[in-house]
């Protein structure tokens, strides 16, 4: 199922990358070039529920969707989070913290799956949690200004990818943990 509505919505979410990273080098002026970016990361993250909801609604979910999704939406983050390093909007400790502990747990995951227990690291309710602290950081970031001349985005979202980077090493840590025992039973 390649080309099916909720495959095509994810494959959006990865050309959307260069669109988003394109507009800081426009000619277009900073605010308009924040807005912009920050509306197609809002509307490219909102495929992530879009895409799973018609998957399962149209009886269009496949092995294919299921490993792509989590890609478009690493793919997402990372290039958001490297962006917004190289305007000097996060931390390089943010960045590093986020893309390592996905490569890792990626890692992990797949290993874990070669040797027959998923099941020890399947998502848990931190790993959501730390997307959704992550996913309203990064658009704050993004826009970098005053929202509705009362929110400073650029503060709350510095708060905020903070609290992502430490749910993400706790997230990492819980995963870990739970992949231990199989670790232990294999090197052995």
């Amino acid at each position: 199922m390649f080309f099916t509505i909720p495959t095509l919505m994810t494959w959006t979410r990865i050309v959307a990358i260069p669109f988003i990273v394109g507009v800081f080098y426009s000619d277009l002026p900073p605010e308009s070039q924040n807005f912009l970016a920050t509306t197609m990361f809002v509307i490219f993250a909102i495929t992530d529920w879009l895409d799973g909801y018609l998957a399962r609604k149209l009886n269009q979910a496949s092995s294919f969707g299921a490993f792509l999704d989590p890609v478009a939406d690493k793919f997402l983050v990372c290039a958001s989070l490297l962006m917004l390093v190289h305007l000097h909007r996060a931390h390089v400790w943010v960045a590093l913290i986020i893309i390592g502990r996905e490569i890792a747990i990626s890692a992990l995951r797949e290993w874990m799956a070669q040797i027959g227990a998923s099941k020890s690291v399947a998502v848990h309710f931190v790993g959501k949690l730390k997307t959704t602290v992550q996913m309203v950081a990064i658009p704050f970031l993004l826009f970098n200004g005053q929202l509705f001349g009362v929110i400073d985005t650029h503060l709350w979202g510095t708060v905020l990818i903070w609290i992502a980077s430490i749910l993400t090493i706790w997230s990492m840590i819980y995963y870990m943990q739970k992949a231990l025992p199989e670790i232990r039973a294999r090197v052995k």
